[in-house]
């Protein structure tokens, strides 16, 4: 099975579906994990005050906004309009809405010049992107040089009595609960891409050939998730 049959990622049509309940269920099958990840994701970029920084597929805008509180300009771009709509109340609410700039869009035809941004991230989404090394070159594309792309995803978590433990929590908690709170059967497809998901090896190799230099993959929470960290080149 190919990424682009597990979702449709331009249409946004999946996440319209999952956004009023997506907040609470990303807290409910991380077990409240996801925030720290998060924290972790905006700290590795190591942007100054008043950076421009893009967030990529931003959802409902907890990256965004995260970055917005540390003084950052954030442009946030997702396909799904549900999504971001919760983005632009979140940021309301918590009156940061002069800091972003919500723009409906795709990961693989960026609307933004080159060389736009201080940093750039993405946390969930490259995961349901059809074309990876489009979407990734085209975050290089748009960041400056020197910049920093920060990507954070969920993975296969491998051996170990921890391994086997997350592979049931991904395997048959997640769709479940998903299924339950949401009564929609698309947390059935979470399960399914985080098992056709790369390696963090070959994802490395991905970013290098997008024109990224100094490549980690930091595995998190027994492997559940990776950071992938990458440097634009000076050419």
């Amino acid at each position: 099975m190919t990424t682009s049959e597990l979702t449709p990622l331009g249409s946004g049509a999946m996440f319209d579906a999952i956004a009023p309940r997506y907040d609470l269920l990303n807290r409910i099958i991380s077990l409240g994990i996801d925030r720290r990840w998060r924290r972790l994701t905006v700290d590795a970029l190591r942007f100054r005050q008043d950076a421009a920084v893009l967030d990529v597929a931003t959802g409902t805008g907890d990256l965004a906004l995260l970055a917005a509180r540390r003084q950052a300009w954030v442009t946030a771009l997702d396909p799904s309009r549900a999504m971001l709509a919760i983005a632009a109340r979140k940021a309301q609410a918590r009156g940061l809405s002069a800091r972003v700039d919500l723009v409906p869009g795709d990961a693989q035809a960026l609307p933004f010049p080159d060389a736009s941004f201080d940093a750039a991230m993405i946390g969930f989404g490259i995961r349901n992107v059809p074309d990876r090394p489009r979407a990734l070159a085209e975050m290089t594309r748009v960041l400056r040089p020197g910049a920093r792309l920060a990507v954070l995803e969920l993975s296969e978590p491998r051996g170990g009595l921890l391994g086997r433990l997350a592979r049931f929590h991904v395997h048959h908690f997640v769709p479940w609960i998903g299924g339950l709170l949401s009564r929609s059967r698309e947390y059935r497809y979470l399960q399914q891409s985080i098992a056709a998901f790369p390696p963090p090896d070959r994802f490395c190799e991905l970013m290098r050939d997008a024109g990224l230099r100094d490549v980690s993959a930091r595995p998190l929470s027994f492997g559940v998730c990776h950071l992938y960290v990458g440097t634009r080149g000076a050419g």
